[in-house]
């Protein structure tokens, strides 16, 4: 079985996800994961492969995300920062505690205290 790298059309996959990131309110996080299911798969992509691989797509499209979206406030299910490179982490940490996220000893966040419900706030 040939594993598909990425999504069968990848613009129109991370212009989905820039624009769930556009919606994230300040001082909440969610994760790759929690992304992936507000999206369905894409066409071609069947449910269990999406499933394996929407999360890792999901963080590409973060990764190559325009600078004005608030990618910082996308962490893995763990509530732990995902990067590879230490001072992109430490910015991605300092980003988050600027909005008063706080992190806990083992460097994570309290996904229940500061977990996006996936939900839009609306203006009464």
């Amino acid at each position: 079985m040939t594993q598909i790298q990425f999504p069968p059309n990848p613009q129109a996959f991370n212009a989905q996800v820039w624009e769930i990131l556009r919606k994230i309110p300040f001082s909440r996080v969610a994760s790759y994961g929690q992304i992936a299911k507000m999206i369905p798969p894409p066409a071609g992509v069947d449910a269990e492969t999406y499933l394996e691989l929407g999360a890792l797509w999901v963080s590409g499209a973060v990764a190559n995300s325009p600078d004005d979206l608030p990618w910082h406030r996308v962490v893995n299910s763990k509530g732990e920062i995902s990067e590879k490179n230490g001072l992109e982490a430490k910015r991605h940490q300092l980003l988050l505690e600027e909005e008063g996220v706080v992190f806990g000893v083992r460097g994570r966040i309290d996904m229940k205290k500061y977990g996006w419900s996936g939900k839009i706030k609306t203006e009464v």
